[in-house]
C-alpha cells in the first residue's frame, strides 16, 4: 500500500505543479504520468547503498527514498530552501543524503558517472550497485555506447535501466531504432539483459532485484528495457498531439495505466475499495497543495550563493562581479 500510496502521490504532484506552471508561478515542469511503475518498482528492489544517477522523470524514485513534498515543491519554486540553491530548472532534483546525484539536463552523461560509481564500489568490495535511468532516446548518444563499453570491460556491478515509453520527445521510437529495442544490443556487449512490461510494478520490483543480485554476484553491468508510455507532454516546454493523435494517448491510457493496473490487483485481493481510494486520492492532493503553497512563500536564495560552492577561496574576478551585482541590485531595489 506504501507504493500504491506514492503512485498517487506522484501523479496528483505532477498534475498540480504541471498546472502551477501553466499558471505562471513556476518557470518548467516534466511529468511522469504513466511511468510511475518504473520508480517504484525499482526503487523498492534497492537500498540506499544503491547510487541512483536519473535522467529526468524518476522522481517516484526519490520520492521512495523520503524526498518530502515540500522538498518538491522548494526544488521547483527555486526558494532559499531548494538543495540546489535556485542553480537548476525545476525537475532536476538531487540528494546527497538520499544518495541520489542531482539531474543534469544534457542526455546521456549520467551513464558514464553511473560506472564510474559502480566501479569504485567494486574496488572497496561493497555489496551495492549504481542503477543509471535513461530512455530510449538517450541510447542514441555517445555516452551510451562508451558506458556501456566501459561497464562490460571493466566488469562493475551496474544496471543500466531503459525507459522505452515510445517517444525521444517527438521522435518516435520506430525513428530511433531498426532492431528489436534497446535490449538487443546486449549481446554485443556481452552484457546481461532483462525486457520488463514497464507498467507492471511489482514485474519491474522482480526484475531489479534479479539484476542487482545478478550484478553483484558476478561483478558485471545488466541492462533492463522496461517497455511503457509516456502519456504526457515531454515537458511544459512541448505539445505532443502535434506529433501524435489524442486517441493514440488515450488507448495506452485506458488499456495498460500503470496506476489502474495496480488499483485493480489492490481491489482484486481486497486490499482497496473505491472508498479507500477517493480517501487516498483527497488527502494526497490537500498535501501536494500545502506544500506548494508553503513553497511558494518562501524567499529566492541569497544573490551570494551564486558565488559559492566552486571555489573554496572566491577569486578576485569573481569578488568584482559579486559587487557589481549588489551595486545593480541597489541601483534597482524596486526590481529585486
Amino acid at each position: 500500500m506504501r507504493a500504491y500510496t506514492q503512485m498517487i502521490r506522484l501523479r496528483t504532484m505532477d498534475t498540480i505543479l504541471q498546472d502551477a506552471q501553466r499558471q505562471g508561478r513556476i518557470s518548467f515542469y516534466m511529468t511522469c504520468r504513466g511511468e510511475e511503475a518504473i520508480h517504484f518498482g525499482a526503487a523498492t528492489a534497492l537500498t540506499l547503498e544503491d547510487t541512483i544517477f536519473a535522467q529526468y522523470r524518476e522522481a517516484g524514485a526519490l520520492m521512495w527514498r523520503g524526498f518530502s513534498l515540500l522538498q518538491f515543491a522548494d526544488q521547483c519554486f527555486s526558494n532559499e530552501s531548494d538543495l540546489g540553491r535556485g542553480r537548476q530548472m525545476p525537475v532536476h532534483y538531487g540528494s546527497r543524503a538520499l544518495n541520489y546525484q542531482t539531474i543534469s539536463s544534457p542526455l546521456g552523461t549520467q551513464l558514464p558517472q553511473a560506472v564510474g560509481a559502480a566501479y569504485r564500489s567494486k574496488l572497496q568490495k561493497k555489496e551495492s550497485v549504481s542503477i543509471a535511468f535513461f530512455g530510449e532516446g538517450c541510447a542514441s548518444t555517445v555516452d551510451f555506447h562508451s558506458a556501456c563499453n566501459f561497464a562490460a570491460t571493466l566488469k562493475v556491478p551496474v544496471i543500466f535501466f531503459c525507459r522505452n515509453n515510445g517517444y525521444a520527445i517527438s521522435t518516435p521510437a520506430t525513428e530511433q531504432y531498426a532492431g528489436d529495442g534497446i535490449i538487443s544490443r546486449c549481446r554485443g556487449y556481452g552484457m546481461a539483459g532483462i525486457r520488463v512490461d514497464g507498467n507492471d510494478m511489482l514485474a519491474v520490483s522482480a526484475a531489479v532485484h534479479a539484476a542487482k543480485a545478478y550484478a553483484i554476484e558476478n561483478s558485471a553491468p545488466v541492462m533492463i528495457e522496461a517497455m511503457t508510455y509516456r502519456q504526457g507532454h515531454h515537458s511544459t516546454s512541448d505539445d505532443s498531439l502535434r506529433y501524435r493523435s489524442e486517441e493514440e494517448v488515450r488507448g495506452h491510457a485506458n488499456h495498460g495505466d500503470p496506476l489502474q493496473r495496480m488499483t485493480s490487483f489492490l481491489n482484486a485481493y481486497g486490499m482497496l475499495d473505491e472508498n479507500r481510494r477517493t480517501q487516498l486520492e483527497d488527502a494526497e492532493k490537500l498535501s501536494v497543495i500545502k506544500a506548494m503553497e508553503a513553497a511558494e512563500k518562501k524567499p529566492p536564495p541569497h544573490h551570494r550563493e551564486l558565488f559559492q560552492d566552486v571555489y573554496k577561496n572566491l577569486p578576485t574576478h569573481l569578488e568584482e562581479q559579486e559587487e557589481k551585482l549588489r551595486d545593480h541590485i541597489s541601483l534597482y531595489e524596486g526590481k529585486y
